[in-house]
């Protein structure tokens, strides 16, 4: 067998948001290899997740403080740990105190606490989308919410010039902290 890896991965939804408390714990895992995101898990095209995923290998451990941070449904979930245990990783999940073993070999119990752990992380998630939608209405209703302030002009232009000159989109819009879609829409108007 290669040598085995402690690998980490860490993600929080936005640049703004702090990931401290998820590094905390990784290190007390002994994890030697960090992958990080900063980018909304509702689907798999993240950075550091891709990276990870081509750098685990066969006896690897992959530490990750929530089943939250890694997939936000039960089907890219149960999707993703497979192919990591298909792998030979094995996946250990600190918050739910589940581990899954690397030969697959997954007890009974921890299968099914993978699953009905998943499911309530989505339904979790529907939920507090459910309630934001909700308090939005409302707010638009009392005439109290407006939404998202529009992106100036100036950046706008900066990001306009910058993609003529083959800066990557992707990478204009976090440079000058414009969102891809609002970006995007810009571009096509």
């Amino acid at each position: 067998m290669p040598n085995s890896t402690i690998v980490g991965y860490a993600r929080v939804s936005s640049v703004d948001q702090n990931l401290d408390r998820q590094l905390v714990q990784l290190k007390a895992e002994n994890v030697e290899k960090l992958f990080i995101d900063k980018v909304s898990g509702k689907n798999l095209d993240r950075p550091g997740f891709s990276a990870m995923m081509e750098y685990v290998r066969e006896g690897d451990v992959l530490v990750i403080c929530s089943m939250d941070r890694l997939a936000r449904s039960l089907m890219d979930l149960l999707d993703v740990t497979r192919k990591l245990q298909n792998k030979g990783v094995t996946i250990k999940f600190l918050k739910e105190k589940i581990e899954l073993s690397a030969s697959g070999e997954t007890s009974a119990i921890s299968k099914l606490l993978l699953a009905m752990m998943g499911a309530v992380a989505e339904f979790e998630r529907s939920l507090i989308r459910e309630r934001q939608q909700q308090g939005i209405a409302l707010a638009k209703a009392r005439g109290v919410y407006r939404g998202r302030k529009p992106v100036d002009s100036e950046r706008l232009e900066e990001a306009k010039r910058r993609i003529a000159s083959g800066v990557p989109k992707t990478k204009v819009a976090k440079d000058l902290k414009i969102g891809r879609t609002t970006l995007y829409k810009y571009l096509k108007n």
